[in-house]
């Protein structure tokens, strides 16, 4: 990538912004956004490839992993890092591990995106991989906005802020010897760094800043879902493991856009998705919740069956989720679904709908995350 076109990009990110937005953005990143980092999360950016393209907004210090000095990356110089027998390459630089730390408070590049805090490359496998090191309130702007609807009002922003805030600390917590604390994925929160990041989520994560909810004093497995079709679950029937904090409630999320869905597949196009059973003659849920969610389903088709587990019938039929009935005609099954997601814990739409009628983000918490309290974290 050549200087003119990542400037090109940064550019073309401030355009898009809404009028004055970008200016905030660079008020909060000089003047709001902490100054040293309280918390540093480690996000995947990308794991295991070949290549990634590295740059940074303003001049940066490159460092190997003992925190020497390499050198000095050029502002708006995308370069390619990439394995270099065991260590990582990037230029005439060579190390184990490369860190990039941004003057001047500096965005750096990673891949195809912009985002806060600095680059740490390593090397794993046959690739490399690429993490953002970034303060954990200000990845919570980009979260927050990637997560949830800008638009909404603020009271669910605040309540997806403080989930989200949890959540990564839980995973940050139980990371053990892994070499990242999240990805950017739905896997654990969608992250895509400022170009996610909007005036309204800036207000939520600073109103809330600092707040988790805890159980026993530590921070709760908090998550979300974006629809649970009108009643969340208790965690151990859908994943096995009771949790006192996770448990099923009635949930405010009919107005939701994925509040109730419908797909169809013909016998021919569900053995071919399935695989090895041939043309489909019945679907029957063999485990259901007791809200009516499937947990396992039996598949029999004119050469054999198979036994499906949730996840993969999600997976495999590109499902919402898999709270559905399913009715059969002439060859042809209809699947009639409600809501989006695994349908424990906070409900995006939820929240919305709660946080429209006026009700606090403190007890949208409450609701859906029961027995939890809501706490600053310890400094």
């Amino acid at each position: 990538m050549t200087n003119k076109h990542t400037a090109r990009l940064l550019g073309s990110y401030l355009q898009r912004l809404p009028a004055h937005s970008w200016l905030v953005l660079v008020f909060w990143a000089l003047i709001i956004a902490p100054v040293q980092a309280a918390v540093e999360l480690r996000i995947a950016i990308s794991k295991g490839v070949s290549a990634v393209s590295v740059g940074s907004s303003t001049d940066a210090v490159v460092k190997d992993g003992a925190g020497r000095v390499l050198g000095e990356l050029t502002a708006m110089n995308a370069l390619n890092a990439n394995p270099r027998g065991k260590a990582v390459g990037l230029a005439d630089w060579q190390a184990s591990q490369l860190i990039i730390e941004p003057e001047n408070d500096g965005y750096v590049w990673i891949n195809d995106r912009w985002y806060r805090g600095r680059t740490r490359i390593i090397r794993q496998g046959a690739g490399v991989t690429a993490l953002n090191l970034v303060d954990l309130e200000e990845y919570l702007y980009s979260v927050v906005g990637a997560e949830a609807i800008p638009s909404w009002p603020q009271e669910a922003l605040k309540a997806q802020s403080v989930a989200a805030r949890t959540y990564a600390l839980y995973q940050m917590n139980t990371s053990g010897n892994r070499i990242y604390d999240l990805d950017t994925t739905t896997r654990t929160q969608v992250y895509k760094g400022l170009e996610s990041e909007f005036t309204s989520t800036h207000e939520a994560v600073n109103a809330t800043a600092g707040q988790i909810m805890t159980f026993n004093g530590k921070p709760i497995l908090a998550v979300f879902h974006s629809s649970s079709g009108g009643h969340t679950e208790n965690v151990e029937d859908v994943w096995n493991s009771p949790l006192p904090y996770l448990r099923g409630v009635v949930d405010y999320d009919q107005v939701a856009p994925v509040f109730q869905w419908s797909k169809n597949f013909s016998a021919g196009e569900l053995g071919r998705l399935i695989g090895g059973i041939g043309r489909v003659r019945s679907l029957s849920p063999e485990r259901i919740t007791p809200h009516g969610r499937v947990i396992r389903m039996r598949i029999v088709g004119d050469q054999g069956s198979k036994l499906i587990s949730d996840t993969q019938l999600r997976r495999i039929l590109e499902l919402r989720s898999t709270l559905f009935t399913i009715s059969a005609d002439n060859g042809t099954f209809a699947i009639n679904g409600r809501g989006f997601g695994h349908g424990i814990g906070l409900s995006q739409w939820g929240a919305f709908s709660l946080a429209e009628q006026g009700v606090t983000y403190d007890s949208i918490l409450g609701h859906y995350y029961q027995n939890a309290r809501l706490t600053e974290m310890p400094n």
